[in-house]
C-alpha cells in the first residue's frame, strides 16, 4: 500500500470515530474530544517515567509538568511569577534569597505542602538524582524552613541565575512524606506519582494513553480550566498527523509533527500554529561524541567531523526552516550569546586533507575507519539526522554503523557512557550557568546520570571560567566570560553543534490560554480552557 493510500485509510477511520464528537482510539477508549471532556494530547515517544525529579527527558516533562510543579514560573520574557511561592525576596548582598509559600497547598494525597518539602527537595533528593539541581543547590550554604510556608536560601557566593533554578523540571517540589528515607530511584511512590500541580496521575496503559484528571483541591481558585488530559501514545508519524487533523487530538507540541508536515497542518482551518513557549529551554542540537574513545579523543578527527557536515541542509532539507544554524554552545536566544567565535565551513576536502595528515589512508574499499551511531529514537527528524550523519561521513571515508534502541535504552547508554556518536539536544534554562555549563565542566562527569557532561570533556580553563562567570553579578563582565568560554569550546569542540531548534505547537483554536509561559507545553496548563 502507497504511503498516501495509507493516510486517507487512516484519514477516513478517523473522522468516522470522531462523528459523535470524541475519537475511539486502537485501545477501544473514547477520548476526550470535546470542551466538557477535557484534552486530548499527543505524547511521543512514550515517557520512560512519571517522575520528574528523576527524568527530565521530554516526554516525562510533558505530562509531569501537569503533576508537580515548582516554586516559580516564567513569562515568555523569563521574568519570574508566583508559583507554590506567592512572593520572595533577595537580600542585597545577593546571598540570602527568602521564598513565602502559598498556604493553601496540598499534595494529591490530602497531605499539606509545607517548607518542609521544600527543604527536603532541595537538601536531599534532587541532589541526589537530578543532573541540574545538584549543580545548583552546591551553592547554598544552608536552605532552612523559618516556618511553615517560609523558607530561606543562604548561597556560599553570589550565583547569578538562581532565581532561574525554580521551574518546574529544573526544581519539582517533591513530597517528603513519601520519599524521606526511600531509595529515590526506587521508592514506591515513583508508580502513582503525586505533585501539588492541577492535575493528577489516573491511569497509565502502556502503548496506549496516560490519563490525568482536574485535582479537585488545587490551590489556585477556578484552575485548571480543563477537566482531563488524556495524552495518546502514537508511533507513527503519519498517524499524528492524521490525529492533529481530523480532531482526534487537540495538540500536537515538540516534534510530534514531523518537520515536512508542520505549514501543510498550520494552514489547514481550525488549527493555530506558534513557536512561541520554548523560549526557556531555547534547545540546541548537536552530533555528541565520546572523548574517552578513538579516534574521537583526537581534535583534528572532531574538526574532520564538523568540516563534512553542512548545518545549512541540516536546517533547509532536514528541519524545513524550524531551526537555524547553531554557532556554538550558546544560543543566540540566550544572553551571552556571542557569534565571534571559531566556525567550521563544509569543506570536504578540508576534511579530507585532515584525515590525511593524521595517517587514516583509505582502505580498498575507500574507507578509513569505522565508527558506530546510537539513533535518538524520538521520531523520524532524528532517524533522518542519522542517516545524514552516515551519509555525510562517507565523503571522508568514514563508514558509520547505526544501531537502533528505544526511549530507555537510548538514555541509559548515553548517560552510561556506552556510545560512540549519538544525537543530543541540551536546553539553555535561561542562562549558560544553568543550561550550558552542565555539559563541559569536569565536576558534571556523572556515569549513569543524562544530560550532564556525558562526552567526558575536561579542562581546568573551562570549569574556573564557568564558576567565575555564574558568580559575577555584572552584565558586562559576564559577558566577557562567557566570549571566553564559546571562542575555547568552540576551538576544542567537545561536541559538534548543529542547530538551533525552533519547534511548532500546533493546537485546536478552540483551546485557549495554552501557552502562558517561557516552559510553554511543558507548563502545568492551570489557565488552559476550551472557548
Amino acid at each position: 500500500m502507497k504511503r498516501r493510500d495509507f493516510h486517507k485509510l487512516l484519514l477516513g477511520t478517523a473522522s468516522t470515530a470522531l462523528a459523535a464528537g470524541t475519537g475511539v482510539m486502537g485501545d477501544g477508549l473514547a477520548y476526550a474530544a470535546t470542551p466538557t471532556g477535557g484534552l486530548t494530547s499527543i505524547v511521543q515517544p512514550e515517557p520512560p517515567i512519571l517522575v520528574l525529579a528523576l527524568n527530565q527527558q521530554l516526554p516525562t516533562m510533558q505530562v509531569a509538568g501537569k503533576i508537580y510543579e515548582s516554586l516559580l514560573d516564567f513569562d515568555l520574557d523569563l521574568n519570574p511569577k508566583p508559583q507554590l511561592a506567592e512572593e520572595w525576596s533577595i537580600s542585597e548582598d545577593g546571598l540570602t534569597y527568602t521564598f513565602k509559600l502559598v498556604k493553601n497547598a496540598k499534595w494529591h494525597d490530602g497531605e499539606p505542602f509545607t517548607a518542609a518539602d521544600v527543604v527536603f527537595t532541595c537538601t536531599e533528593l534532587l541532589p541526589a538524582v537530578h543532573p541540574l539541581a545538584r549543580d545548583y543547590f552546591s551553592h547554598c550554604e544552608s536552605i532552612t524552613a523559618l516556618d511553615d510556608h517560609t523558607v530561606e536560601f543562604r548561597l556560599d557566593a553570589p550565583f547569578a541565575p538562581f532565581l532561574l533554578c525554580f521551574e518546574s523540571s529544573s526544581s519539582p517540589m517533591m513530597p517528603k512524606h513519601l520519599y524521606e528515607g526511600t531509595d529515590f530511584r526506587n521508592a514506591p511512590a515513583n508508580d502513582t506519582p503525586v505533585g501539588t500541580g492541577p492535575f493528577k496521575f489516573s491511569e497509565w496503559q502502556r502503548g496506549q494513553h496516560i490519563h490525568l484528571v482536574a485535582f479537585e483541591d488545587y490551590y489556585r481558585e477556578g484552575q485548571p480550566g480543563l477537566t482531563e488530559i488524556w495524552y495518546q501514545i502514537i508511533p507513527d508519524a503519519a498517524s499524528r498527523s492524521v490525529a492533529i487533523e481530523t480532531g482526534s487530538v487537540q495538540l500536537a507540541q515538540w516534534g510530534d509533527i514531523e518537520t515536512f508536515d508542520v505549514a501543510r497542518l498550520a494552514a489547514m482551518p481550525g488549527l493555530e500554529m506558534t513557536t512561541k513557549g520554548y523560549e526557556f529551554y531555547s534547545p540546541v542540537l548537536w552530533y555528541e561524541v565520546n572523548l574517552r574513545k578513538a579516534p574521537f579523543n583526537d581534535l583534528r578527527f572532531r574538526k574532520a567531523m564538523m568540516h563534512l557536515l553542512d548545518k545549512d541542509f541540516i536546517v533547509e532539507r532536514i528541519m524545513f526552516g524550524l531551526a537555524a544554524p547553531a554557532t556554538g554552545p550558546v544560543a543566540s536566544t540566550t544572553k551571552y550569546y556571542d557569534p565571534q567565535i571559531p566556525q567550521y565551513d563544509f569543506d570536504v576536502d578540508a576534511a579530507n586533507a585532515i584525515l590525511d595528515e593524521m595517517g587514516m589512508t583509505r582502505g580498498e574499499n575507500g574507507i578509513r575507519t569505522t565508527i558506530r551511531f546510537l539513533v535518538a529514537p524520538y521520531g523520524e527528524i532524528w532517524t533522518r539526522l542519522a542517516e545524514y550523519f552516515r551519509q555525510a561521513m562517507s565523503a571522508g571515508g568514514i563508514e558509520v554503523i547505526l544501531d537502533s534502541t528505544d526511549v530507555a535504552g537510548w538514555g541509559t547508554s548515553v548517560a552510561n557512557w556506552d556510545y560512540e556518536v549519538s544525537t543530543n539536544m541540551i536546553f539553555q534554562y535561561g542562562d549558560p550557568a544553568l543550561g550550558v555549563s552542565r555539559s563541559y565542566v569536569s565536576t558534571n562527569i556523572r556515569k549513569g546520570v543524562l544530560f550532564t557532561n556525558t562526552q567526558g570533556y575536561e579542562n581546568p580553563e573551562v570549569d574556573r571560567l564557568f564558576t567565575e562567570a555564574s558568580q559575577e553579578t555584572n552584565d558586562a563582565r559576564r559577558q566577557e566570560l562567557y566570549t571566553q568560554l564559546q571562542t575555547i569550546l568552540a576551538e576544542e569542540l567537545p561536541v559538534l553543534w548543529m542547530t538551533e531548534q525552533r519547534y511548532a505547537t500546533i493546537y485546536s483554536d478552540q483551546l485557549k490560554d495554552l501557552i502562558v509561559s517561557a516552559n510553554g507545553v511543558n507548563a502545568n496548563f492551570a489557565r488552559a480552557h476550551f472557548a
